[in-house]
This record gives C-alpha cells, structure tokens and sequence, in this order.
C-alpha cells in the first residue's frame, strides 16, 4: 500500500482503512478459492450459510437485519446459493407474503470446509500481528462499529 499526503490525520486514517479493507477482502478471497472452496462461496456468502444454518429455517427479511445488510443483497446471495444447490426457498406457512429458506443437505459440509478454510486464512492473514496488536486492533475497529451486529463467522 502506498503512502499519499492530504493533509489531515482522520482523513488518512479512514483511507487507510478503506484501503486495507479493500485488500483483506480481494486477498481473503482469493486464498480461499486456493483451498478448493468453490468460486461462489465467497466470504459474504459463507456467513449467510452460517446465519441460516443458526437460525434456520428463516426469513428473508430476518437474515437481512441479523446480518445488518440489504434486502436485496440477502436476495442476491439466496438465489446464487439456491442456483447451487445449497439453499432451498419455501413460503411461510405462517404469512404468505413471507419466504423462509433453509439448508440443503449438501451445505453442512460446504459450511463445515469453509469455516475451516476461513479460519485458517484469517490465521494467515493475521500472522504478522502479535495477539495484543489483534486485541488493540479489535478494539479501535470496535469504537468504529458494532462487531456484534456483524461478526458471524
């Protein structure tokens, strides 16, 4: 990552966090598809398995707030897992208007390969970091936001 000046120290602060968030994202990623975890199965994509195999079955619209993220990404995700055998939709027998998904029985052990790939990355990825670096770093990104809302894995 290259260093630039602009003039304030919270604004090099947060591009720098958007910078580095950028690159965990692209590199998580990309060392999981290197440990055969299917090109689909993506960070975001895994922690809505884990949400639905928490709380299954659900709702859409439940998974979207859990998660703390749009509708129609919940959406998006639900139709490329469904494409892929790994979630099944099926109305709500409580409220028509609603749709529950649930797990196939091909996703557990997708889930299962992928926290366990996701871990080991993570691992990797923080390796530089001694473990009171991580807890510093956890707390200063914990001032940020709420990781409760949003730590599934």
């Amino acid at each position: 990552m290259s260093t630039h000046k602009s003039g304030t120290p919270e604004i090099d602060a947060l591009d720098a966090l958007i910078r580095t968030a950028h690159y965990i994202k692209r590199e998580f990623e990309s060392r999981l598809s290197s440990m055969d975890i299917p090109a689909y199965l993506t960070g975001p994509r895994l922690r809505l398995l884990i949400a639905v195999a928490e709380s299954e079955p659900v709702r859409m619209s439940d998974l979207a707030a859990k998660m703390d993220i749009k509708a129609i990404t919940v959406t998006q995700f639900v139709d490329a897992l469904e494409k892929e055998q790994l979630l099944v939709r099926f109305p709500d027998p409580k409220d028509r208007r609603a749709t529950l998904i649930k797990l196939t029985e091909q996703a557990p052990a997708l889930i299962q390969q992928g926290r366990a790939a996701a871990a080991k990355v993570k691992e990797e990825m923080l390796a530089p970091l001694p473990p009171e670096m991580r807890k510093q770093l956890v707390d200063i990104l914990s001032q940020l936001v709420d990781f409760k809302k949003i730590c599934i894995f």
